[in-house]
């Protein structure tokens, strides 16, 4: 008899037709910024058909994020930039320990499609064609960061101001497809794919720092396992390959 309790107990936690799965698949939301939303599109089915959890990736810009945050939404996980991840932690929303950097984007400059490419492959050449550029665009977020800096490094930081338009809510080349703008630095993921746009390439020799993410479990998650078992998802050897396909790569701390 005792032996058939057994049995039926370790039944009990594995879904039929799928081993190791928990009994009690799991949802949960990821509050993460739009630096890794193209990731996301592979990411999400591939850990639900490993392990029975749903993910409800909500992409969200950088204030409606924040705002999340601070009312503490109900939620799981947070992503950000690295810099981003150091306030969520120092305010207390997350789990202490659990932040973890799993992946990084490359930062370069776009351009209207069909518009002569720039010439970008050295810090001077990128000197030149941001002078002459009539305007340009670059986020708020960690890419704006990097733009920013490689301005400055260029020493130009006071003739672009100017002509440097913040972009929020959205894609910096989204401006160019507008018509807002002539040029757009930012992530490769994020760039790329705005319709009407072509990437030129990423920023030239030391210019170039990539834009490294983190992720964390919320303190206001009820669904800490189940949050843990994405975590180890998406710095597994298996997740390298959709984080490629969706522009990104691994990253560790």
């Amino acid at each position: 008899m005792r032996r058939w309790l057994n049995l039926l107990a370790g039944a009990c936690n594995v879904v039929p037709g799928a081993p190791g799965r928990p009994a009690q698949a799991a949802e949960l939301t990821v509050l993460a910024s739009m630096g890794t939303g193209s990731a996301w599109n592979e990411l999400a089915p591939a850990f639900t058909r490993k392990t029975g959890h749903k993910l409800i990736v909500d992409r969200e810009g950088g204030a409606a994020l924040e705002q999340k945050l601070a009312s503490n939404a109900p939620a799981d996980l947070v992503v950000q930039y690295s810099s981003a991840m150091d306030g969520v932690i120092k305010r207390g929303k997350v789990v202490e320990g659990s932040s973890t950097i799993f992946a990084r984007a490359a930062v370069g400059l776009s351009v209207k499609s069909g518009a002569p490419r720039p010439d970008i492959s050295t810090p001077e050449a990128l000197k030149r064609t941001l002078l002459n550029a009539k305007s340009i665009s670059y986020s708020y977020g960690g890419s704006g960061q990097v733009a920013a800096r490689a301005i400055e490094k260029l020493g130009i930081a006071e003739q672009m101001k100017s002509k440097t338009v913040r972009s929020e809510g959205g894609p910096a080349a989204g401006y160019i497809a507008r018509g807002e703008v002539e040029m757009a630095i930012q992530q490769l993921n994020v760039s790329k794919p705005v319709a009407g746009t072509d990437y030129v390439g990423d920023l030239p020799d030391d210019l170039h720092e990539y834009v490294v993410f983190a992720i964390a479990i919320l303190a206001v998650s009820k669904q800490q396992e189940a949050a843990r078992a994405l975590i180890e998802f998406l710095t597994s050897p298996e997740a390298a390959p959709l984080l490629q396909e969706g522009m990104m790569e691994p990253a560790k701390g």
